[in-house]
């Protein structure tokens, strides 16, 4: 809920900017905008919002209890996570690539030599596959997790 967008003053703001946002039990979150005058607004957007979650507001406060998750929405929450899994996957093979072309450069500017280029090559092979195994490994935890009832 931090980043849902609220109509502020024409313009939308996340919502952490206008609200402390508190969770005083596991499964609740109450939100206390610094601005009364913003409540309706910020209940109006979360309302509106795809969090499928329904705001009390008692007049100086908003608070939302979270349901426990449904089988749907834990399997929603893997396919997010794999998502996020693959973004990641991504970045980590830009990071090598881009080195790589770096080094190819060194190599054509001969400040490397050709085994230089062959070794730093295959280290970072290694390292990308080290962190690439890392974040798999971060993955299944959190779908276990997210799976467990």
């Amino acid at each position: 809920v931090e980043k849902l967008p609220v109509e502020y003053y024409g313009m939308p703001t996340p919502l952490v900017q206008l609200a402390s946002i508190s969770v005083p039990e596991p499964r609740s979150l109450v939100i206390k905008p610094f601005d009364p005058a913003t409540l309706k607004t910020i209940e109006r957007s979360i309302l509106a919002s795809d969090l499928g979650l329904t705001p009390n507001n008692d007049g100086r406060q908003i608070r939302l209890n979270l349901p426990p998750l449904t089988e749907e929405r834990r399997r929603d929450l893997v396919k997010l996570v794999h998502h996020r899994l693959e973004e990641s996957r991504v970045a980590v093979r830009n990071v090598r690539r881009d080195m790589i072309k770096d080094l190819r450069e060194f190599e054509e500017e001969k400040m490397i030599s050709e085994d230089e280029l062959k070794k730093g090559e295959e280290e970072l092979q290694k390292i990308t596959d080290r962190y690439i195994a890392e974040i798999n490994a971060i993955g299944e935890r959190k779908e276990k997790e997210i799976m467990e009832v």
